[in-house]
């Protein structure tokens, strides 16, 4: 009596603060728990589940290897922060790249949890593995006001990278100059350079820095070429910085003729000499007569170069009507070609209804031969691109400077076709489109920008209801959403998974309580417990609110008005579960939600989308897996009275071989969830609580009963059908048109 009493405190303790009240006893399952209540700073919650649990507090989760002090200092947790520190958390514990709670407190400009971690012991000179300090972090973000503290802790001011790039160098190229000349003012070595011969100088003008570059100028810094022989001024011009350039011709007059040359030399982009002759041309008469005069003698030497009798015609030719392009360009005497301004938008066409029932492939085709309607008939990579059209990005920066020129864009050309390319690099063309595709899916999800947040099964996302920590969160939701609707727009696959609620939020189809364990699975259970029950005697005395911990204080929020005063009961309950369904699934991100849609929509309209299911969305935007038969018969359990022997399971596992590739993933969604086995295979399948494996249960057999499933617990119900191919029947019945039949454990 006195345990069941307990367990009937804990189920209405965590039905009114809509979550789990008591750790899972796994490691694993705990801290994704414990991870949302870090990142929100809910100390007060966070410390009420450690007190009476083992969990460790070093453990390390998820692709990174991070502990939750990690998440802490990430995000600015500073009260679950001190409370890991008194619970014991390693200060100086470095994640699976080297970087430790203080790195990325740095990083992210965290100055109270940074005081603490120094106050624990942090070590300010540990390496990440690609040799970082934080204060290279400092540096990077331009955290001045931090690094007059941290400067005082370390060793060496110089401290290198693995590339031998010291905080100066990294400070120059993102253009801090009050962190320039803090680290200038503590000792940094002004012309320092990296395994490459590169100097801060020559970091300032690779990113166009124009007043960093004057810092160091006016500091008495060296013109330096890298050990190729790459100059300044050679950066400056590849990249178009006219302002740049100027400063560089102001301390070293010399230059100036060397620009001029430059407009022979062929290897160097046309757009980027115009824009850099343009600039210095607007800066004065006397500039601008000077220019004139200068490409009008280089043109006059390439004319006599053309009539001389042994010169290259086609090669002489080519170098003197490229002088004179630049030339008309500069001084505006050349004939304008402006963009046409073609909005090659959808149609407004609504799916038809008779589309709805055809099989996923007949869909996709339609789906995008109507998404594709009026357009040219052209390729991302066949078509011919103007250089304007070209997404100029830098791999050191992917993320933000591809949400930079992507919102620059022209929604109806990336419609079309898209063309990238590396800052630096050459290549062009499908293969670098695929690499940029597959390096901004990890980005996107990479817990340094906080937009989403691992699910519990710790392969998919949900987008992260405290992403406000990062001030530009519903800027980059919105670049999210354009990635994967260009993505989808030009079929090509993203190597990232969602939640299966966030898909349907994509799709516009409501959630509901099975949902919820994605991110909270215990808590789920308490909801299904209380659907399953009948809750009219047990005294739980809930209203429709919930208590909330916000940022350390709790708070009581109605899931509709009046709700602090209307008690739900036996008659009601569904209604509580759907309303706080809502709230922890829809409500919490609606903003989030809403930035991502603005830009998936751009891509693809909702009308075409809506033709698809979650499963079939997940399908179109990450691919089709593999999956292995073998390894799904060998890690199957069975149940309510199935062997492994039994005439129904040899058919069942005969239709599994038999079926496409894509109806064996349609199964393995309809039990799971998900339509991915985790590495390791299948006896790494995660449920509810923990591992569990595939299982399929009993059902007696009536006509025309199909399949159902339990989610939660990975369990397929499957009816006892006298014959194999009534089995097969009524299974690809309940793959292809009975998704939404689910039941749950």
């Amino acid at each position: 009596m006195e345990r069941a009493m307990e367990q009937l405190n804990r189920l209405t303790r965590s039905l009114r603060r809509a979550r789990t009240v008591e750790l899972p006893d796994d490691n694993e399952t705990a801290v994704y728990t414990l991870m949302p209540m870090v990142m929100a700073d809910q100390h007060r919650s966070v410390s009420e589940l450690l007190s009476n649990s083992k969990f460790d507090v070093n453990y390390a989760f998820g692709r990174v290897k991070r502990s939750l002090l990690h998440i802490a200092a990430n995000c600015g947790s500073v009260e679950c922060l001190v409370l890991l520190l008194k619970k014991g958390a390693n200060p100086n514990y470095q994640d699976i790249s080297g970087c430790t709670p203080l790195h990325l407190a740095a990083r992210n400009g965290q100055k109270k949890c940074m005081s603490k971690l120094l106050e624990y012991s942090a070590d300010v000179n540990i390496c990440n593995n690609e040799g970082l300090t934080a204060i290279h972090w400092l540096a990077v973000n331009g955290r001045t006001e931090l690094l007059h503290d941290l400067v005082q802790h370390v060793s060496d001011v110089d401290v290198e990278d693995a590339m031998g790039q010291t905080a100066l160098h990294v400070a120059c190229q993102n253009g801090h100059k009050t962190t320039v000349q803090c680290l200038l003012d503590s000792g940094a070595d002004i012309n320092r350079p990296n395994v490459s011969g590169a100097t801060p100088l020559y970091f300032a003008c690779s990113h166009g820095q124009r007043d960093t570059a004057q810092i160091l100028l006016l500091r008495g810094a060296k013109y330096l070429p890298d050990k190729n022989g790459i100059t300044p001024l050679d950066l400056c011009v590849q990249g178009g910085y006219g302002e740049t350039c100027e400063i560089l011709i102001q301390y070293h007059p010399r230059l100036f003729q060397t620009i001029i040359q430059m407009t022979q030399n062929e290897d160097l982009r046309e757009n980027m000499l115009r824009q850099v002759l343009e600039h210095l041309s607007q800066q004065s008469e006397s500039q601008y007569l000077k220019i004139l005069t200068s490409l009008a003698e280089v043109a006059t030497t390439n004319g006599h170069k053309l009539l001389s009798l042994s010169s290259n015609y086609d090669a002489q030719m080519k170098s003197l009507l490229r002088i004179v392009r630049i030339f008309c360009h500069v001084f505006r005497i050349g004939p304008s070609s402006p963009s046409n301004g073609i909005d090659m938008g959808y149609n407004g066409n609504k799916t038809p209804r008779s589309q709805v029932f055809k099989p996923f492939k007949d869909r996709c085709e339609w789906f995008y031969e109507h998404l594709h309607s009026g357009q040219p008939d052209s390729d991302m990579v066949h078509r011919p691109v103007n250089e304007s059209d070209i997404l100029l990005v830098h791999r050191d920066s992917i993320f933000r400077s591809s949400c930079e020129v992507v919102s620059k864009a022209n929604c109806a050309k990336l419609k079309q076709g898209i063309a990238v390319r590396f800052h630096g690099e050459e290549g062009m063309g499908q293969g670098v489109v695929r690499e940029w595709f597959d390096i901004l899916s990890n980005e996107i999800v990479n817990p340094d920008y906080a937009l989403f947040t691992q699910s519990a099964d710790g392969t998919t996302f949900q987008p992260n209801s405290n992403s406000y920590v990062n001030p530009d969160h519903l800027n980059y939701f919105r670049f999210a959403g354009q990635i994967l609707g260009l993505a989808l727009n030009h079929r090509q696959l993203v190597n990232i998974y969602f939640t299966r609620s966030f898909y349907k939020h994509i799709l516009g189809i409501p959630v509901n309580y099975q949902d919820v364990a994605s991110i909270d699975p215990e808590y789920a259970k308490n909801l299904q417990w209380i659907l399953d029950n009948d809750i009219s005697d047990l005294g739980l005395e809930l209203t429709f609110s919930v208590e909330t911990d916000v940022f350390g204080a709790m708070e009581e929020v109605p899931l509709k008005p009046g709700g602090e005063s209307i008690l739900v009961t036996q008659n009601n309950k569904a209604e509580y579960v759907q309303l706080v369904t809502e709230l922890r699934m829809t409500r919490a991100i609606q903003p989030q939600i809403n930035a991502f849609l603005q830009g998936f929509h751009m891509f693809i309209p909702p009308s075409l989308i809506q033709l698809f299911d979650e499963f079939e969305l997940e399908l179109l935007l990450s691919g089709m897996p593999e999956i292995d038969v073998n390894d799904w018969i060998k890690n199957t359990e069975y149940t309510s009275g199935y062997e492994r022997e039994d005439p129904v399971i040899q058919w069942f596992w005969e239709v599994v071989e038999d079926i496409t590739p894509e109806e064996r993933v349609l199964l393995l969604q309809f039990v799971t969830g998900s339509s991915r086995v985790p590495h390791g295979g299948f006896a790494n399948i995660m449920g509810g609580s923990g591992l569990q494996n595939f299982t399929i249960a009993a059902v007696p057999y009536t006509p025309n009963l199909l399949p159902t499933s339990s989610t939660c617990i990975n369990m397929l119900k499957l009816p006892e059908y006298p014959s194999k191919e009534i089995l097969k029947d009524r299974l690809l019945v309940a793959l292809h048109c009975g998704s939404y039949g689910y039941t749950m454990a």
